[in-house]
């Protein structure tokens, strides 16, 4: 199941989830976009949303205003449909509209991997190689892994940090899909939320913070969210 969190009010970009993309209203598109790979349903706290998903006939489930974070809500949407605790549930951001379906894939069956072989890891993720100049971006999120290729840290600043101010080509730059069984996605919203995950306003960083472990598997993509006009100008040039 793929559960896209759909908050209307955004602090930097009001009501970015409606906004036209392509003729379509951006949550919509990114419902669409990832629709051939499983059942999609759009979570919200806003019956606009779910109007705007009966249209488009696609599954929408009304949730609390008073979720902090896109995960909370997407934990409650799986509770209202009932999935079983080895479904496996897929976090998409509701601000991408231009993911490739392959990314996506690629997140399912690392969750799918995990679960054959029974790893102790409570979510799986994705990333791509930025550029040095993007990775200097806040809005950009950088993960810095480990040998086993999972999460160490999650940061808006560049990291790792070249102390011989060495400027290497290329980051790893966090794209926001996360892959849980339904029990793991139970599991991280139980947790207490952190002192760095309020800081750095990460929510993966809850996790880190309480030594569980982020599988993370590196992707090939041109995608990224909208979070300002300026990110919405700069995509519709790219992919319109």
């Amino acid at each position: 199941m793929i559960i896209i969190p759909a908050r209307l009010n955004s602090s930097r970009f009001e009501n970015k989830i409606l906004v036209d993309i392509l003729g379509l209203p951006m949550v919509i598109k990114t419902a669409k976009q990832v629709s051939s790979l499983d059942d999609v349903t759009i979570a919200t706290d806003s019956q606009i949303v779910i109007d705007l998903a009966r249209e488009h006939n696609i599954n929408a489930v009304l949730t609390s205003s008073e979720h902090q974070s896109g995960t909370d809500r997407i934990n409650e949407a799986a509770n209202i449909l009932n999935l079983k605790d080895n479904d496996i549930v897929i976090n998409v951001q509701g601000d991408e509209p231009f993911i490739e379906p392959e990314v996506v894939r690629a997140v399912i069956d690392r969750v799918k991997q995990a679960s054959i072989r029974n790893e102790d890891i409570m979510m799986v993720s994705c990333y791509k190689k930025i550029s040095s100049e993007l990775a200097d971006d806040p809005n950009h999120v950088k993960v810095l892994l480990n040998s086993q290729n999972n999460a160490v840290y999650f940061s808006r600043s560049k990291i790792p940090y070249h102390r011989d101010h060495y400027e290497q080509s290329s980051y790893n730059g966090h794209l926001g899909i996360y892959g849980f069984t339904k029990n793991s996605l139970n599991n991280f919203c139980n947790l207490e939320s952190s002192s760095i995950e309020n800081i750095e306003k990460l929510e993966q960083l809850r996790a880190i913070d309480n030594e569980k472990k982020i599988a993370m598997v590196e992707v090939i993509s041109k995608s990224f969210g909208i979070d300002t006009q300026e990110d919405l100008n700069n995509a519709l040039k790219i992919f319109g």
